[in-house]
């Protein structure tokens, strides 16, 4: 879904968020939880304690979009709930995994590749 994004910073929100909460509540819980800023380009992620819905908030220059995912079955392979630690940041690639129902954690995937070309 965001994979051609891959500038994106994405932050998983740990543990168990209210899915009743809109775009008021979650940027609340970043901006006073985690003392970060909402208003800029980020992915924040919340689940469910059942953790079949997710929810994204993502500023975009003049507005929140607000995204929702709910799984007719299943559930995703959600970190960190039973873990007491508020926030895990993420890549693109491990979001896309995430909604597709994978784990975070791909031990055969290939790893990221960065160039830097330098002067001769």
């Amino acid at each position: 879904m965001f994979s051609n994004s891959t500038r994106l910073d994405v932050t998983l929100i740990c543990g168990v968020t209210d899915m009743r909460k809109s775009i008021d509540g979650l940027s609340n819980i970043v901006a006073y939880e985690l003392e970060q800023e909402p208003c800029h380009e980020h992915l924040f992620v919340f689940c469910n304690r059942q953790r079949n819905k997710l929810k994204i908030l993502q500023w975009a220059s003049n507005g929140f979009w607000l995204h929702y995912k709910r799984l007719e079955q299943n559930t995703f392979k959600w970190p960190g709930i039973e873990d007491k630690q508020l926030s895990l940041r993420i890549t693109v690639q491990q979001l896309d995994w995430l909604l597709a129902g994978l784990p975070l954690i791909q031990p055969h995937a290939h790893a990221t590749l960065c160039y830097h070309y330098h002067d001769l």
